[in-house]
């Protein structure tokens, strides 16, 4: 499937370097901590943003050399888009729970497979993420600011056959979850619509970038608005700003799950989001990398000699 971006607020997207004021702004940081009877250590957290920007660089300089061979791909990368959609759907529901490996999701996905000892919820929730992925890639050719309702149907297809009677529908009960340091609670019931009306409104408005992406995904999760799947639509939301921004969408693998959770319940309980945003972006580097490799396999063999007419014979030069 060809992920070519819209053109909507999707303008280079220079990576940061490290200001002066962001400098300084690390050292008033460990200097704080160090107030607060904190260990610091501040030339760590400046070799951090130096990094980080190094990171961002890498990025930019990877997605630029993707676009390029795109250009020169008549037929896209259709097989490794499948093969990526897979790898999303046994990840996205694996730090859910789901039992399935990845073989087994991908038997059940293309061959209709049921597996013995597992359970059918977990056959309905591969299915399901499946043709949700699919609703994102679709969905991202379109050149149309997102709405409140776009998130709604992601919902709805991630939860269609494995918790129907919930599919869509915003929260009719409190959620919480437990943390390192407690139980978090997310906003009531009453509160949801309001919340992501605000949401959706931002959502409609920014530019398509991975800053985007990995905001939405972290502010969809702050508000909780489903009983359950909220993580899963997270990330097919992710994904979607990701694809029409014109980059792959990534995977949240099983070993990154203790990492991920604890970036976000730290952003959860007042800290920042470096953490969260750094994990995803080591994801979308190392993503580029897998799409740059796929593009380059799929450019068209340069012809050495030329075809044989239809008597079989070479034509002259």
């Amino acid at each position: 499937m060809d992920d070519t971006p819209h053109h909507r607020q999707t303008a280079d997207w220079d990576p940061p370097t490290p200001s002066e004021a962001e400098l300084i702004a690390a050292l008033a940081e460990s200097e704080a901590e160090l107030a607060a009877g904190l260990t610091v250590d501040g030339d760590a957290l400046i070799r951090d943003l130096y990094a980080s920007a190094a990171q961002l660089e890498a990025i930019a300089a990877k997605k630029a050399e993707l676009d390029a061979l795109r250009v020169r791909i008549p037929n896209g990368t259709t097989n490794f888009d499948h093969s990526q959609d897979l790898e999303l759907t046994y990840t996205s529901n694996a730090i859910e729970g789901n039992t399935l490996t990845a073989v087994e999701t991908t038997l059940v996905i293309e061959q209709g497979i049921t597996v013995a000892g597992k359970p059918l919820k977990d056959h309905l929730e591969a299915i399901d993420h499946f043709e949700a992925i699919g609703y994102v890639r679709a969905l991202a050719r379109q050149k149309v600011p997102l709405t409140e309702m776009d998130v709604r149907s992601l919902h709805r297809l991630v939860m269609l056959r494995s918790n129907p009677s919930i599919a869509g529908r915003y929260a009719d009960q409190g959620r919480y979850v437990l943390t390192d340091s407690g139980r978090h609670s997310f906003p009531s019931p009453a509160e949801i619509p309001a919340l992501m009306g605000d949401f959706a409104q931002w959502l409609g408005t920014v530019a398509d970038t991975p800053d985007t992406a990995f905001a939405a995904h972290r502010r969809l999760v702050d508000i909780h608005p489903f009983n359950d799947g909220n993580g899963r639509t997270a990330r097919l939301l992710m994904n979607l700003v990701l694809i029409r921004g014109g980059y792959p969408p990534v995977a949240v693998r099983p070993e990154d799950r203790p990492a991920y959770i604890a970036a976000l319940q730290d952003a959860q309980a007042g800290g920042n989001a470096e953490g969260f945003d750094r994990l995803l972006y080591e994801r979308l580097d190392a993503t580029l990398g897998d799409y740059i490799s796929a593009s380059r396999e799929a450019l068209p063999v340069p012809r050495t000699t030329p075809p044989p007419n239809f008597e079989g014979k070479i034509p002259p030069p």
